[in-house]
């Protein structure tokens, strides 16, 4: 028989809570959305950015939730469990969670590619075992200690991403997740709105290394200038064992004669005196990377490589992130790559290298690039400096969405760029009615752009023939 996620004793034990007319004797699920609610859940009132789940205690007790974690304070009745702080009784439930798992556990972060690395170590483990994985990005203050909470004491393999916006945000995290191994994905100009400069966002994912575990392992990505940095940072924090990963000799996972077509991708990935035959049903230099991390993380965790490479030869783009659409009749197609969720100047030139190789099924190239957020004084440099890459990308029209992007079309030929808007409602109509079947079109910005909203219009209209 399956135990349950936490006895009602157990929370109160981990928490020091007290109850206000609990029936129940157990939860098997937590969640933090009274809309979303999984079997036995218990509902945790944090409060966020735009809402306060104190507001909605009684819609998740109605809608099925067996108990509410709620702040002192913050009202009464039957089904609640009182605690200080709701976000701090989540916390330590999340560290019961941790104390009592027996899994070998994998922290994510990185600028880019961490969210498609941790589904690529998904993947993998789920080959080997039972395994338990951040959904989503749910990898922020509340996002992880939620995700941690959520791992059954049964799970062989945890994985978890982590992220941040500042310094002194991964640290926290880590320290209550207690990797076994810490993998950084990748050192980008991400976040140089708060934090200044590349050396700043370096020190910031580092922080990882803080949590690892006692002869615990640091993976990190050799292709950045800032490699050094995670060095000294890994040495800094008593890190025994650092390996490295990627493109660049005399990495310790070193990919070599990489090769890219439409939807897949080939390498070669050679550790000390073994090589491995790398194969996956996405295309990019950079998913051969972030699938690399998750062979290379795989083997510490004792995994043999040939059901690693088995698994990631299953491993495809997820959705805001390459995910490709085939909309409309057969014969004459659009293809739409959906690109909308995450931007900044590495995962942009990625994404555009990857355009570079496919050909229109019978029309025309197009790309949609929204504003790469976060960049602060350098924004219009950075957006500017993607010029290149659109070019070389073979794109016959761009359309760009967002303030920044302005830079973008100085930079361009004026008859490349078809339209400029600044924001998303401006821009979709033009831009929806600017396609037909055929044509290949991209599309790719930071969330808060609100791209997603132009990727779902694009499918909404081609989908049926």
């Amino acid at each position: 028989m399956t135990p349950p996620l936490f006895t009602i004793d157990a929370i109160l034990k981990a928490t020091g809570g007290r109850t206000e007319g609990i029936e129940a004797e157990a939860i098997n699920s937590i969640s933090i959305d009274s809309r979303e609610l999984g079997p036995d859940a218990l509902f945790v009132a944090i409060k966020g950015d735009r809402f306060d789940g104190h507001d909605f205690v009684d819609a998740a007790l109605a809608n099925g939730a067996v108990a509410a974690l709620v702040s002192e304070g913050r009202g009464s009745g039957p089904g609640r469990i009182v605690v200080p702080d709701a976000l701090g009784g989540l916390r330590d439930l999340a560290r019961a969670a941790r104390a009592r798992s027996r899994a070998f556990i994998v922290g994510v972060t990185g600028s880019v590619g961490k969210t498609t690395t941790k589904e690529a170590l998904r993947v993998v483990f789920e080959a080997a075992g039972e395994t338990h994985a951040s959904i989503k990005s749910f990898n922020n203050h509340w996002g992880v200690p939620l995700m941690l909470a959520r791992m059954p004491e049964t799970a062989q393999f945890g994985i978890f991403e982590m992220g941040m916006n500042a310094l002194d945000e991964i640290r926290p995290l880590s320290q209550m997740v207690r990797p076994h191994v810490a993998v950084i994905t990748a050192i980008a100009p991400a976040h140089l709105e708060r934090l200044g400069s590349l050396e700043n966002i370096a020190r910031a994912k580092a922080e990882i290394f803080d949590g690892l575990e006692p002869g615990g392992t640091a993976l990190v990505n050799a292709d950045h200038a800032q490699i050094g940095d995670l060095i000294a940072a890994s040495a800094a924090a008593k890190v025994n064992s650092l390996l490295t990963f990627g493109f660049a000799r005399g990495t310790d996972w070193q990919i070599v004669n990489p090769q890219s077509a439409a939807d897949r991708s080939f390498a070669t990935v050679l550790h000390g005196d073994r090589q491995y035959a790398l194969a996956l049903g996405v295309s990019g230099r950079h998913m051969l990377s972030n699938a690399t991390a998750a062979l290379a993380t795989a083997h510490i965790a004792g995994i043999e490589p040939d059901v690693a490479i088995r698994a990631l030869a299953g491993f495809g783009a997820q959705p805001g992130r390459g995910l490709r659409k085939t909309l409309g009749p057969a014969a004459k197609p659009l293809l739409l790559i959906d690109e909308s969720y995450n931007a900044n100047t590495a995962s942009m030139v990625a994404a555009l290298d990857v355009f570079s190789a496919i050909d229109a099924p019978g029309g025309r190239k197009i790309l949609v690039l929204g504003d790469m957020l976060e960049l602060g004084e350098q924004a219009d440099n950075l957006h500017a400096g993607l010029a290149e890459a659109v070019r070389m990308s073979g794109a016959e029209r761009v359309h760009l969405v967002g303030k920044h992007m302005a830079a973008l079309a100085a930079a361009l030929p004026g008859g490349l760029v078809a339209s400029h808007a600044e924001t998303v409602g401006n821009g979709e109509d033009v831009i929806v009615a600017d396609l037909a079947y055929g044509d290949a079109i991209m599309v790719k910005g930071s969330n808060g752009v609100g791209l997603a909203r132009i990727v779902n219009a694009i499918t909404a209209r081609f989908e049926k023939s």
